[in-house]
């Protein structure tokens, strides 16, 4: 294994988890990112020397020789990347991030879940049930667990990885898969997948990629036609479709608990609660329960495991509840990372489930131009069914602007009885002069940062 690791880009979250590996494998870990976050300081705190300036100057000594220094990159990263030029000019050793990943992984059980939606949690999940019972795991996830509080699990002595397999940039072709688990398919990364069928491709791709005598775990209804091997098994799972080989049966509320049966093809596990109760988390459930089985976890394993998860963090992510007010009542503040339309929906749904008969407001915050571009009706479709609706300036992450594209283009189809659109700076004056039942923000960009003073505006306002 390599002694010396630069990464560049360490601030994304699939980035993180492999600084964090290779740290806790004794190595020197050095890296760059554009914009400090919680994330890098939790990595420099870690031991990880971490810069903000693109210069090949400030490269940490034992990182210059390009015998010793292994260089990791994402592909989110600018190919004019100053650092990364220096890397390429110099002959050092540099791979892709999701090459890496494979490579780590190709010699374990990995269960690998793919989807345009559904994957962080679902691989979240699967991770706790292993993690916490007798099998173990090494997780590479895509958002922070908050039963860990970390991103990278590691068991010294489990053959399985849990895997989050990322579609962009085709990243899960690199991923060998001993079980597999597809969640969604709804299109996405046009930009690099062209139209919904290359989308389609590049998910019957990966599911070529499983190894003889693994097992696909597939979403009932999809249009993906698998392309698994003769000696792989497909299984179907949903929440509501009892013809599926894995479903729920019995899922009913029961103050403030969702509760339901497991049923797979080698049991049914009757009476989960499940820790986060959202009704989207039932699909996600009966995947993880079931890849959990097929990995060798126990009945009562995957019972308390899906009963004491408690989410990543930034999925469907409470904030504060009218019982954290000091008179026992005021607004419900819930953030989601949300950023498909499909994902909106779902959040947009589950809220209204939860908290019935509350006025709903979202404030969304769009990520990518190009996704803004190629699905702003559908965007404006699943947003008309909040109360009202607060659109920010489009979070643009590796693009740069295109003509004609913001997030006026999703505000002209909103249906919802108020719409408005701001500057993202302009949304906590906005929190203090409005009044909420629940408010909700929803994006994959950085709105996130400005919930702890969201909270402390909501806290003020009833003391």
């Amino acid at each position: 294994m390599e002694n010396t690791v630069y990464f560049i880009g360490i601030g994304g979250i699939g980035m993180a988890n492999l600084a964090r590996y290779y740290m806790q494998r004794g190595a020197q870990v050095a890296g760059y990112d554009r914009t400090p976050s919680d994330l890098t300081h939790s990595l420099e705190a870690e031991g990880a020397d971490v810069t903000y300036t693109d210069d090949p100057s400030l490269i940490p000594a034992p990182f210059t020789d390009p015998k010793q220094c292994l260089v990791v990159y994402t592909p989110a990263v600018p190919a004019d990347n100053r650092i990364l030029s220096h890397f390429r000019i110099h002959g050092f050793n540099i791979i892709k991030r999701a090459a890496l990943l494979g490579r780590i992984t190709g010699h374990s059980d990995a269960i690998c879940v793919a989807g345009s939606h559904g994957k962080t949690t679902t691989s979240s999940m699967v991770a706790h049930i292993l993690y916490s019972g007798h099998v173990g795991c090494n997780a590479f996830l895509g958002g922070i667990l908050r039963n860990y509080d970390t991103n990278l699990l590691l068991s010294p002595h489990s053959q399985v990885s849990v895997v989050e397999a990322d579609e962009y940039d085709r990243s899960f072709h690199h991923l060998t898969p001993r079980i597999a688990i597809v969640t969604s398919v709804d299109p996405d990364h046009l930009d690099i997948y062209g139209d919904e069928q290359g989308y389609l491709e590049g998910f019957a791709h990966f599911t070529s990629l499983i190894r003889p005598g693994g097992t696909l775990l597939l979403h009932s209804g999809l249009k993906l036609h698998p392309r698994t091997g003769p000696d792989v098994r497909t299984l179907t799972y949903s929440a509501h479709d009892d013809s599926a080989d894995c479903h729920a049966t019995r899922v009913r509320s029961i103050e403030g608990e969702l509760i339901f049966d497991l049923v797979t093809p080698c049991c049914t596990i009757a009476d989960i609660s499940l820790g986060v109760p959202v009704e989207i988390n039932v699909d996600n459930a009966v995947a993880a329960g079931a890849a959990a089985l097929l990995a060798g976890a126990t009945e009562q394993e995957v019972r308390e495991g899906l009963n004491t998860f408690m989410g990543p963090k930034r999925r469907f992510e409470t904030w504060l509840r009218p019982g954290d007010y000091p008179s026992g009542q005021g607004p419900v503040l819930i953030d989601d990372y949300a950023h498909s339309p499909a994902e909106v929906e779902a959040s947009i749904r589950g809220v209204k489930k939860l908290w019935p008969g509350r006025r709903l407001t979202v404030v969304f915050q769009p990520h990518l131009y190009t996704r803004t571009r190629d699905f702003a009706p559908e965007f404006a479709t699943a947003l008309s069914a909040a109360d009202r609706v607060v659109l920010c300036e489009i979070y643009p992450a590796r693009e740069l602007p295109l003509p004609g594209v913001t997030s006026e283009i999703i505000a002209k189809d909103v249906k919802s009885a108020e719409i408005s659109v701001i500057e993202r700076k302009d949304l906590l004056s906005l929190v203090k002069n409005s009044n909420f039942e629940i408010l909700m923000t929803l994006g994959a960009a950085d709105i996130n940062v400005l919930l702890p003073d969201i909270r402390e505006i909501l806290l003020a306002k009833q003391r």
